[in-house]
Protein backbone atom coordinates (compact mmCIF):
# COMPACT_ATOMS: atom_id res chain seq x y z
CA UNK A 1 0.00 0.00 0.00
CA UNK A 2 1.41 3.48 -1.17
CA UNK A 3 2.08 6.28 1.40
CA UNK A 4 -0.42 8.19 -0.35
CA UNK A 5 -3.61 5.30 -0.14
CA UNK A 6 -2.76 4.79 3.46
CA UNK A 7 -3.31 9.05 3.82
CA UNK A 8 -6.27 8.43 1.76
CA UNK A 9 -7.70 6.00 4.04
CA UNK A 10 -6.56 7.65 6.89
CA UNK A 11 -8.51 10.77 6.30
CA UNK A 12 -11.81 8.94 4.92
CA UNK A 13 -11.17 9.89 1.39
CA UNK A 14 -11.97 6.19 0.72
CA UNK A 15 -15.65 6.73 2.13
CA UNK A 16 -16.15 9.78 1.11
CA UNK A 17 -15.53 9.08 -2.87
CA UNK A 18 -17.89 6.05 -2.14
CA UNK A 19 -20.20 5.53 -5.57
CA UNK A 20 -23.60 3.77 -5.03
CA UNK A 21 -23.76 0.46 -6.04
CA UNK A 22 -27.21 1.15 -8.78
CA UNK A 23 -25.66 4.41 -10.95
CA UNK A 24 -29.05 6.97 -11.97
CA UNK A 25 -26.93 8.88 -14.31
CA UNK A 26 -28.67 7.30 -17.20
CA UNK A 27 -32.18 8.25 -15.88
CA UNK A 28 -31.34 11.65 -15.52
CA UNK A 29 -29.63 11.89 -18.95
CA UNK A 30 -32.89 10.16 -20.65
CA UNK A 31 -34.56 13.60 -18.80
CA UNK A 32 -31.96 15.92 -20.00
CA UNK A 33 -32.33 15.04 -23.73
CA UNK A 34 -35.03 17.64 -24.64
CA UNK A 35 -32.65 20.35 -23.57
CA UNK A 36 -30.17 18.56 -27.13
CA UNK A 37 -32.88 20.66 -29.33
CA UNK A 38 -33.00 24.29 -28.27
CA UNK A 39 -29.35 23.99 -27.78
CA UNK A 40 -28.72 22.44 -30.90
CA UNK A 41 -30.79 25.50 -32.48
CA UNK A 42 -28.87 28.35 -30.69
CA UNK A 43 -25.89 27.19 -31.50
CA UNK A 44 -26.88 26.90 -35.70
CA UNK A 45 -28.57 30.77 -35.24
CA UNK A 46 -25.22 31.79 -33.60
CA UNK A 47 -23.43 29.87 -36.62
CA UNK A 48 -25.38 31.74 -39.03
CA UNK A 49 -25.05 35.00 -37.42
CA UNK A 50 -20.99 35.12 -37.14
CA UNK A 51 -20.53 34.10 -40.89
CA UNK A 52 -23.02 36.57 -41.94
CA UNK A 53 -21.25 39.33 -40.21
CA UNK A 54 -18.15 37.99 -41.44
CA UNK A 55 -19.91 37.99 -45.08
CA UNK A 56 -22.15 41.10 -44.99
CA UNK A 57 -19.45 43.85 -43.00
CA UNK A 58 -15.75 41.55 -42.95
CA UNK A 59 -15.94 41.62 -39.75
CA UNK A 60 -12.97 39.16 -37.89
CA UNK A 61 -13.60 36.03 -36.25
CA UNK A 62 -13.88 36.98 -32.89
CA UNK A 63 -16.01 40.50 -33.55
CA UNK A 64 -18.49 38.83 -35.51
CA UNK A 65 -18.77 36.20 -32.85
CA UNK A 66 -19.16 39.35 -29.97
CA UNK A 67 -22.02 40.48 -32.39
CA UNK A 68 -23.60 37.76 -32.73
CA UNK A 69 -23.72 37.17 -29.47
CA UNK A 70 -24.80 40.25 -27.76
CA UNK A 71 -27.55 40.60 -31.05
CA UNK A 72 -28.82 36.68 -30.47
CA UNK A 73 -29.32 37.03 -26.71
CA UNK A 74 -30.95 40.84 -26.81
CA UNK A 75 -28.63 42.06 -24.07
CA UNK A 76 -26.91 44.92 -25.95
CA UNK A 77 -26.10 47.16 -29.26
CA UNK A 78 -23.49 50.25 -30.24
CA UNK A 79 -20.42 47.82 -28.66
CA UNK A 80 -18.99 47.87 -32.83
CA UNK A 81 -20.15 48.93 -36.03
CA UNK A 82 -24.25 49.18 -36.11
CA UNK A 83 -24.43 52.92 -37.20
CA UNK A 84 -22.60 52.22 -40.17
CA UNK A 85 -24.52 48.86 -41.07
CA UNK A 86 -25.63 48.69 -44.74
CA UNK A 87 -29.41 48.11 -45.09
CA UNK A 88 -28.87 44.55 -46.15
CA UNK A 89 -26.87 43.75 -42.69
CA UNK A 90 -29.66 45.88 -40.67
CA UNK A 91 -32.60 43.21 -42.09
CA UNK A 92 -29.94 40.33 -41.24
CA UNK A 93 -29.76 41.92 -37.61
CA UNK A 94 -33.32 42.48 -37.25
CA UNK A 95 -33.78 38.47 -38.55
CA UNK A 96 -31.18 37.44 -36.32
CA UNK A 97 -32.52 39.36 -33.17
CA UNK A 98 -35.76 38.18 -33.38
CA UNK A 99 -34.69 34.61 -34.61
CA UNK A 100 -32.55 34.55 -30.60
CA UNK A 101 -35.84 35.57 -28.99
CA UNK A 102 -37.43 32.92 -30.58
CA UNK A 103 -34.99 30.26 -29.48
CA UNK A 104 -34.57 31.68 -26.33
CA UNK A 105 -38.11 31.50 -25.55
CA UNK A 106 -38.54 27.79 -26.83
CA UNK A 107 -35.70 27.02 -24.68
CA UNK A 108 -36.81 28.45 -21.58
CA UNK A 109 -40.25 26.60 -22.10
CA UNK A 110 -38.58 23.35 -22.65
CA UNK A 111 -36.35 23.53 -19.55
CA UNK A 112 -39.47 24.96 -17.34
CA UNK A 113 -41.42 21.67 -19.10
CA UNK A 114 -38.37 19.32 -17.57
CA UNK A 115 -38.28 20.64 -14.14
CA UNK A 116 -42.08 21.06 -13.42
CA UNK A 117 -42.97 18.46 -15.16
CA UNK A 118 -40.68 15.61 -15.01
CA UNK A 119 -38.81 13.73 -12.48
CA UNK A 120 -35.86 15.43 -12.88
CA UNK A 121 -35.87 16.99 -9.76
CA UNK A 122 -36.74 13.48 -7.73
CA UNK A 123 -34.01 11.68 -9.46
CA UNK A 124 -31.23 14.73 -8.32
CA UNK A 125 -32.43 13.92 -4.89
CA UNK A 126 -32.73 10.43 -4.90
CA UNK A 127 -28.96 10.30 -6.15
CA UNK A 128 -28.04 12.69 -3.83
CA UNK A 129 -29.75 10.11 -1.08
CA UNK A 130 -27.87 7.15 -2.60
CA UNK A 131 -24.19 8.98 -2.27
CA UNK A 132 -25.07 9.27 1.17
CA UNK A 133 -26.13 5.49 2.16
CA UNK A 134 -23.29 4.77 -0.07
CA UNK A 135 -20.53 5.88 2.35
CA UNK A 136 -22.39 3.55 5.15
CA UNK A 137 -20.60 0.48 6.68
CA UNK A 138 -22.08 -2.35 8.72
CA UNK A 139 -25.73 -0.91 8.80
CA UNK A 140 -28.67 -2.12 8.98
CA UNK A 141 -31.48 -1.80 6.08
CA UNK A 142 -35.38 -2.24 7.80
CA UNK A 143 -37.84 -2.80 5.60
CA UNK A 144 -41.39 -1.95 5.70
CA UNK A 145 -42.32 1.34 7.43
CA UNK A 146 -44.99 0.71 10.26
CA UNK A 147 -45.22 1.92 14.38
CA UNK A 148 -42.16 -1.11 14.91
CA UNK A 149 -39.84 0.55 12.73
CA UNK A 150 -40.44 4.13 13.80
CA UNK A 151 -39.93 2.81 17.19
CA UNK A 152 -36.55 0.74 16.03
CA UNK A 153 -35.75 3.96 14.49
CA UNK A 154 -35.75 5.78 17.79
CA UNK A 155 -33.55 3.01 19.83
CA UNK A 156 -30.79 3.56 16.60
CA UNK A 157 -30.27 7.07 16.58
CA UNK A 158 -29.97 7.02 20.34
CA UNK A 159 -27.49 4.57 20.07
CA UNK A 160 -25.49 5.85 17.14
CA UNK A 161 -26.52 2.19 14.85
CA UNK A 162 -26.90 3.26 11.18
CA UNK A 163 -29.72 2.19 9.43
CA UNK A 164 -31.83 2.92 5.76
CA UNK A 165 -35.32 2.46 5.76
CA UNK A 166 -37.11 0.43 2.68
CA UNK A 167 -40.68 1.04 1.47
CA UNK A 168 -42.60 1.18 -1.88
CA UNK A 169 -44.60 4.28 -0.30
CA UNK A 170 -44.98 7.31 -2.45
CA UNK A 171 -45.02 9.15 0.68
CA UNK A 172 -41.48 7.62 1.83
CA UNK A 173 -40.05 10.96 2.14
CA UNK A 174 -42.95 12.47 4.58
CA UNK A 175 -42.37 9.42 6.32
CA UNK A 176 -39.08 9.72 6.65
CA UNK A 177 -39.47 13.64 7.61
CA UNK A 178 -41.62 12.98 10.29
CA UNK A 179 -39.75 9.98 11.99
CA UNK A 180 -36.84 11.05 11.11
CA UNK A 181 -35.28 8.53 9.18
CA UNK A 182 -31.25 9.97 7.95
CA UNK A 183 -31.27 7.80 5.15
CA UNK A 184 -34.44 5.87 2.92
CA UNK A 185 -34.86 4.12 -0.24
CA UNK A 186 -38.59 4.64 -2.01
CA UNK A 187 -38.43 0.54 -3.28
CA UNK A 188 -40.19 -2.80 -3.08
CA UNK A 189 -37.88 -4.32 -0.54
CA UNK A 190 -37.23 -7.76 -1.53
CA UNK A 191 -36.41 -6.60 -5.31
CA UNK A 192 -32.82 -6.53 -5.91
CA UNK A 193 -32.37 -2.94 -6.90
CA UNK A 194 -33.49 -2.24 -3.10
CA UNK A 195 -30.75 -4.41 -2.46
CA UNK A 196 -28.05 -2.10 -4.65
CA UNK A 197 -29.81 1.44 -3.75
CA UNK A 198 -29.43 0.27 0.08
CA UNK A 199 -26.44 -0.97 -0.12
CA UNK A 200 -27.04 -4.45 1.44
CA UNK A 201 -23.62 -5.99 0.53
CA UNK A 202 -22.10 -3.60 2.75
CA UNK A 203 -24.71 -3.91 5.92
CA UNK A 204 -24.39 -6.13 9.13
CA UNK A 205 -27.78 -7.55 8.35
CA UNK A 206 -31.66 -6.90 7.50
CA UNK A 207 -34.56 -6.14 9.49
CA UNK A 208 -37.83 -7.29 8.10
CA UNK A 209 -40.88 -5.52 10.37
CA UNK A 210 -44.51 -5.83 8.19
CA UNK A 211 -46.85 -6.91 9.81
CA UNK A 212 -48.16 -9.21 6.43
CA UNK A 213 -46.07 -12.43 6.67
CA UNK A 214 -45.69 -13.30 3.33
CA UNK A 215 -43.97 -10.16 2.87
CA UNK A 216 -41.24 -11.23 5.98
CA UNK A 217 -41.18 -14.38 4.02
CA UNK A 218 -39.77 -12.95 0.77
CA UNK A 219 -37.54 -10.66 2.06
CA UNK A 220 -35.00 -13.54 3.85
CA UNK A 221 -35.49 -15.73 0.90
CA UNK A 222 -34.30 -12.45 -1.17
CA UNK A 223 -31.47 -11.75 1.12
CA UNK A 224 -30.42 -15.09 1.59
CA UNK A 225 -29.90 -15.85 -2.22
CA UNK A 226 -28.48 -12.46 -2.63
CA UNK A 227 -26.12 -13.41 0.14
CA UNK A 228 -25.09 -16.74 -1.67
CA UNK A 229 -24.42 -14.15 -4.75
CA UNK A 230 -22.33 -12.17 -3.25
CA UNK A 231 -20.56 -15.39 -1.79
CA UNK A 232 -20.28 -13.26 1.97
CA UNK A 233 -20.84 -14.15 5.66
CA UNK A 234 -24.04 -14.45 6.38
CA UNK A 235 -26.34 -11.60 6.74
CA UNK A 236 -27.91 -11.09 10.38
CA UNK A 237 -31.70 -11.23 9.64
CA UNK A 238 -34.14 -10.03 12.09
CA UNK A 239 -37.93 -10.17 11.68
CA UNK A 240 -40.87 -9.76 13.58
CA UNK A 241 -43.88 -12.42 13.67
CA UNK A 242 -47.46 -12.35 15.44
CA UNK A 243 -47.62 -15.80 16.21
CA UNK A 244 -46.09 -18.51 17.69
CA UNK A 245 -46.34 -20.67 14.73
CA UNK A 246 -45.36 -17.80 12.48
CA UNK A 247 -42.02 -17.52 13.93
CA UNK A 248 -41.09 -21.08 13.62
CA UNK A 249 -41.40 -20.55 10.33
CA UNK A 250 -39.16 -17.47 9.67
CA UNK A 251 -36.51 -19.34 11.08
CA UNK A 252 -36.71 -22.61 9.65
CA UNK A 253 -37.01 -20.17 5.90
CA UNK A 254 -33.69 -18.14 7.10
CA UNK A 255 -34.66 -15.91 9.61
CA UNK A 256 -31.73 -15.45 12.36
CA UNK A 257 -34.08 -13.90 15.47
CA UNK A 258 -37.65 -13.61 15.44
CA UNK A 259 -39.88 -11.83 17.62
CA UNK A 260 -43.38 -12.51 18.43
CA UNK A 261 -44.99 -9.43 19.35
CA UNK A 262 -47.71 -10.98 21.79
CA UNK A 263 -45.77 -12.79 23.13
CA UNK A 264 -42.85 -10.51 24.05
CA UNK A 265 -45.37 -8.03 25.12
CA UNK A 266 -46.87 -10.82 27.26
CA UNK A 267 -43.28 -11.85 29.04
CA UNK A 268 -43.00 -8.15 30.03
CA UNK A 269 -46.15 -7.51 31.05
CA UNK A 270 -46.14 -10.65 32.97
CA UNK A 271 -43.00 -9.34 34.45
CA UNK A 272 -44.08 -6.21 35.69
CA UNK A 273 -46.90 -7.97 37.69
CA UNK A 274 -44.96 -10.55 39.68
CA UNK A 275 -41.78 -8.33 40.06
CA UNK A 276 -43.31 -4.89 39.98
CA UNK A 277 -40.12 -2.79 41.37
CA UNK A 278 -37.64 -4.85 38.94
CA UNK A 279 -39.65 -3.07 35.33
CA UNK A 280 -37.33 -0.92 34.85
CA UNK A 281 -34.37 -2.68 35.02
CA UNK A 282 -33.96 -3.12 31.55
CA UNK A 283 -34.72 0.52 30.22
CA UNK A 284 -32.36 1.60 32.91
CA UNK A 285 -29.80 -0.50 32.14
CA UNK A 286 -30.06 -2.33 28.66
CA UNK A 287 -32.13 0.24 26.36
CA UNK A 288 -30.93 3.35 27.64
CA UNK A 289 -28.55 5.06 25.74
CA UNK A 290 -24.91 5.02 27.47
CA UNK A 291 -25.74 2.83 30.00
CA UNK A 292 -23.04 2.45 33.07
CA UNK A 293 -24.09 -1.83 32.53
CA UNK A 294 -24.70 -3.44 29.36
CA UNK A 295 -24.70 -7.01 28.14
CA UNK A 296 -23.51 -9.31 25.24
CA UNK A 297 -23.22 -12.30 24.34
CA UNK A 298 -18.82 -13.00 22.60
CA UNK A 299 -18.52 -16.34 20.51
CA UNK A 300 -15.17 -17.81 21.21
CA UNK A 301 -12.93 -19.16 18.17
CA UNK A 302 -11.54 -22.51 17.61
CA UNK A 303 -8.16 -20.28 17.51
CA UNK A 304 -8.80 -18.26 19.95
CA UNK A 305 -5.64 -18.24 22.92
CA UNK A 306 -8.68 -18.51 25.83
CA UNK A 307 -9.88 -22.04 24.53
CA UNK A 308 -9.09 -24.76 27.51
CA UNK A 309 -8.85 -21.74 29.77
CA UNK A 310 -10.26 -21.12 33.02
CA UNK A 311 -12.79 -18.13 33.45
CA UNK A 312 -10.36 -17.16 36.53
CA UNK A 313 -7.56 -17.03 33.81
CA UNK A 314 -8.84 -14.52 32.04
CA UNK A 315 -9.30 -11.80 34.59
CA UNK A 316 -12.06 -9.67 32.83
CA UNK A 317 -13.40 -8.93 36.37
CA UNK A 318 -9.92 -7.35 38.11
CA UNK A 319 -9.10 -5.97 34.65
CA UNK A 320 -12.21 -4.51 33.12
CA UNK A 321 -14.79 -4.77 35.28
CA UNK A 322 -16.46 -7.47 33.11
CA UNK A 323 -17.77 -10.32 34.29
CA UNK A 324 -18.88 -13.82 32.79
CA UNK A 325 -22.64 -14.93 33.84
CA UNK A 326 -23.23 -17.54 31.56
CA UNK A 327 -22.29 -19.86 28.81
CA UNK A 328 -23.73 -21.29 26.09
CA UNK A 329 -21.88 -24.24 24.23
CA UNK A 330 -21.48 -26.04 21.57
CA UNK A 331 -24.61 -28.31 21.71
CA UNK A 332 -26.59 -25.56 23.52
CA UNK A 333 -26.19 -26.40 26.98
CA UNK A 334 -26.56 -23.10 28.82
CA UNK A 335 -24.55 -22.94 32.35
CA UNK A 336 -25.55 -19.96 34.63
CA UNK A 337 -23.21 -18.49 36.82
CA UNK A 338 -19.84 -20.43 35.93
CA UNK A 339 -17.41 -20.67 38.65
CA UNK A 340 -13.93 -19.43 38.32
CA UNK A 341 -12.26 -22.73 37.56
CA UNK A 342 -15.23 -23.35 34.83
CA UNK A 343 -13.20 -23.88 31.01
CA UNK A 344 -14.11 -22.77 28.49
CA UNK A 345 -14.25 -24.85 25.59
CA UNK A 346 -14.24 -23.96 21.53
CA UNK A 347 -17.35 -23.00 19.50
CA UNK A 348 -19.01 -21.32 22.86
CA UNK A 349 -20.40 -18.55 23.62
CA UNK A 350 -20.00 -16.24 26.87
CA UNK A 351 -22.45 -13.52 28.01
CA UNK A 352 -20.50 -10.86 29.33
CA UNK A 353 -22.20 -8.08 31.81
CA UNK A 354 -20.30 -4.44 32.43
CA UNK A 355 -19.66 -1.48 31.20
CA UNK A 356 -20.01 -1.11 27.20
CA UNK A 357 -16.22 0.18 27.14
CA UNK A 358 -15.17 -2.90 28.88
CA UNK A 359 -17.29 -5.35 26.89
CA UNK A 360 -15.75 -4.02 23.72
CA UNK A 361 -11.88 -4.63 25.18
CA UNK A 362 -12.94 -7.91 26.50
CA UNK A 363 -14.27 -9.06 23.21
CA UNK A 364 -10.86 -8.26 21.45
CA UNK A 365 -9.15 -9.91 24.27
CA UNK A 366 -10.93 -13.24 23.78
CA UNK A 367 -10.82 -12.81 19.95
CA UNK A 368 -6.64 -13.31 19.99
CA UNK A 369 -4.90 -15.57 18.59
CA UNK A 370 -1.93 -15.41 21.08
CA UNK A 371 -2.19 -14.62 24.79
CA UNK A 372 -1.87 -10.65 25.89
CA UNK A 373 1.67 -9.58 27.50
CA UNK A 374 -0.35 -7.72 30.19
CA UNK A 375 -3.21 -11.18 31.11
Amino acid sequence: MSIFTKVKKAIGWEIRTAKPQYDLNPLIYSQLKPLRLPLILIQIVMMIGTLGYVYLEDYSIMHAIFQSAYTLTNTGFGALNESNFRNETIVFTVCLMLSGFASLIFAVGIVIDVIANGPLRELLKERKMLYKIARLRRHFVICYHNEYTAQLARQFRENHIPFVVVDPSDQIEQIAKENNYPYFVKEEPYKEIAFLKSHLSSAKGAISLSKNISDNITLIASVRLYEKELGRNPFLIISNAETQNEKIRLKKLGADKVVATPALMAKRVSAMAIRPDMENVLDEFLYKRDTPIDMEEVFVNEDSWVVNKEIKDLHLRDRLKVSIIGITEDKGKFIQMPKGATPINANCKLLLVGSQKGILRAKKIINLTNKPEDV
